[in-house]
């Protein structure tokens, strides 16, 4: 019986604690309680969990006792013990980094300490939000907001390249991206965190050796990167193809930031079908951002370079938040408050045909597979390795949907003439329904940039509903407990639509990508199912001694729910005969109501107003 790819199952986001088996939350359960109890015994206090990554985890805490002029707020840092030894030394060499630093947007190192083995690195914390948070919270940020967060990024990175520190040399961060810029909204400042991937620069901005002596040009490590992998979503194809370190791999982090920031987005990949020219900002930064995004690297370093130069004397123009239209949806969102708690995980199926190699990363593939390092791994190898800019986008904008309270499906259908799009996705909390439209009107923009036939399905879960079952290996069976039971949401009223609209479970036939094959008796109740109007899906995922099943329904026809209810129990008492492992699943859409969308290669260009006050006056009139 062969291993099914199951590192293909889920966009690759940090898992959620709801699909870890049950010994393996308890084991990150403790492990975060034994943080807590580390830092208290320290003599911290107010100790909370903030964040986590591929390399360890972020709590947050206050300092007793420390002078009025002093910050009492202090973010530590634990690397997992899980990783290998070299990697656990990363702390170290972050707290050096950090200690070469010294500007008032990059909060200062407190101290690096261990504690029992375990190493702890103490950094200030800075005031407010993550800007990937605020990203998620409003949508699109004001163009006026996002020419002052440039203005302030344009005074860091130009700190940085200066030879400066103990050491006289430019300072590469790596890793520049919106959940590493930390927001405060009164002051509208900024501030750079995290310096885990952060270097000594070996090029300068001219791209010329360092401070380089005849015996260091002579020595290895000017001819092999130091450069370490920031966030593949962000950083520029110099760094993800291991050139040596230099200061425009931070250009390419700030590029990369500000675009999404203003369109919305979780990536820098969809700058080809949504430019920042379409963006409404200023034309002049709106060019100079998609020169920065540009193919080709003499165009992005002359865009760098003027970035830097002109961006205190752009931050100077006159600028007012303009009144925003209020956005329609492409594909419909129903938007209900939540009765429980939503985790939602994206399970994406059929991303093969997507994966086609376009020539212009056609070389990535080689130099990836030389590279040993937990975040590619994890985001990339087994993701987006090999596609075009604007698929990885697409894929990106998918998982940028799974980062909201929602439930649903989608299901892309791409034929020569344009792209299909059946959908149901369901936001648990209304207040989001600004930014998760603009999310989902991307999605369906980069869809209409991409030229390929196939069919693309989505489905959208609450892990906290997931069911888990468990056996000692292989070749024992599932059981499911007598207490199991697969949940489902009652539609108040009959949903009853003209049965010719009614979605099948099966239309879209099996899937190439899902490698198990259910048994007989889960299949005829799901045909069975098929024909009571519901909407939802249901997903199995078999491991060895671990089977999870992911589900959301909604009955339609409450006249129909003892049935319904039977139907789903005696999918429980067959889980037993499933055989083999991988992964299975089956979406139904509320009823047939899919959206036709020609093909755009770009959305057409769109600026910020030269006279922002007249544009205000001419819309009252209007």
């Amino acid at each position: 019986m062969s291993q099914a790819p199951l590192q293909q199952f889920y966009i690759p986001e940090e898992q959620s604690v709801y699909l870890l088996s049950h010994k393996d939350a308890r084991k990150l359960k403790d492990w975060v309680a034994l943080c807590q109890t580390q830092l208290t015994q320290l003599g911290y206090q107010n100790i909370e969990l903030i964040g986590k990554g591929a390399y360890g985890f972020v709590f947050a805490g206050s300092a007793p006792n420390v002078g009025a002029s002093a910050n009492p707020n202090y973010v530590f840092k634990f690397s997992r013990i899980t990783l290998p030894m070299h990697l656990q030394e990363r702390l170290e060499e972050e707290a050096f980094m950090l200690d070469q630093v010294s500007h008032p947007r990059i909060p200062g190192l407190i101290t690096y300490q261990r504690s029992r083995g375990q190493s702890i690195l103490v950094m200030e914390r800075a005031p407010g939000w993550n800007l990937e948070h605020i990203s998620l919270q409003q949508g699109r940020l004001s163009p006026r907001l996002i020419m002052r967060i440039a203005a302030q990024l344009a005074d860091i990175l130009a700190a940085l390249r200066r030879e400066s520190g103990p050491l006289a040399r430019p300072v590469v961060h790596g890793d520049i991206k919106p959940s590493n810029l930390v927001f405060d909204p009164e002051q509208e400042s900024i501030a750079l965190i995290d310096w885990g991937s952060s270097v000594f620069a070996q090029l300068d901005a001219r791209l010329q050796f360092v401070g380089a002596n005849v015996m260091e040009l002579m020595s290895d490590n000017l001819q092999q990167t130091n450069a370490r992998l920031g966030d593949v979503y962000f950083i520029g194809e110099e760094q993800l193809n291991g050139a040596l370190s230099s200061p425009r791999f931070d250009e390419q982090g700030a590029a990369g930031t500000l675009y999404a920031l203003a369109s919305a987005q979780s990536c820098r990949f969809g700058h080809r079908a949504i430019p920042a020219s379409s963006l409404g900002l200023p034309m002049e930064f709106a060019r100079t951002l998609d020169g920065m995004l540009d193919p080709d690297p003499q165009v992005r370093r002359n865009a760098g370079d003027y970035f830097l130069q002109a961006m205190p004397r752009m931050a100077k123009l006159v600028m007012i938040d303009l009144p925003t239209a209020v956005n329609v949806s492409l594909v419909p969102v129903w938007a209900r408050p939540a009765y429980q708690d939503i985790d939602t995980v994206v399970y994406s199926s059929r991303k093969a045909f997507l994966r086609e190699v376009f020539s212009q990363e056609a070389h990535a593939e080689e130099t990836l597979n030389d590279v040993n390092d937990v975040q590619l791994d994890r985001y990339y190898k087994q993701f987006m390795q090999g596609m075009g800019e604007t698929e990885k986008a697409f894929l990106a904008s998918v998982s940028r949907l799974g980062k909201y309270p929602v439930v649903g499906g989608l299901a892309v259908r791409w034929e020569r003439e344009g792209v299909y799009i059946d959908s149901s996705l369901n936001l648990h909390d209304p207040a989001l329904k600004p930014a998760f439209t603009e999310a989902v009107n991307n999605m369906v923009h980069l869809a209409r940039a991409i030229h390929r036939q196939g069919v693309f399905k989505s489905c959208l879960f609450n892990a906290r509903q997931t069911l888990h079952l468990e056996r000692g290996s292989v070749d024992e069976a599932f059981v499911s407990e007598p207490n199991m039971a697969i949940g489902y949401e009652l539609s108040a009223v009959p949903e009853l639509e003209d049965r010719t609209r009614q979605h099948s479970y099966f239309e879209d036939g099996p899937d190439p990508e899902e490698l198990l094959v259910l048994p007989e008796a889960i299949m005829q109740v799901l045909q069975q199912l098929n024909d009571i109007h519901h909407t939802g899906m249901i997903i199995f995922e078999a491991l060895p001694q671990h089977l999870k099943i992911h589900s959301y329904y909604r009955l339609l026809d409450p006249a129909r729910e003892s049935e319904f209810s039977a139907l789903l129990s005696r999918i429980l008492a067959s889980v037993s005969q499933i055989e083999g492992l991988g992964v299975s699943g089956f979406m139904k859409m509320p009823y047939k109501d899919t959206r036709y969308f020609p093909h755009l290669e770009s959305q057409p260009e769109r600026y910020y107003p030269r006279d922002p006050r007249e544009y205000v006056k001419k819309l009252l009139r209007h």
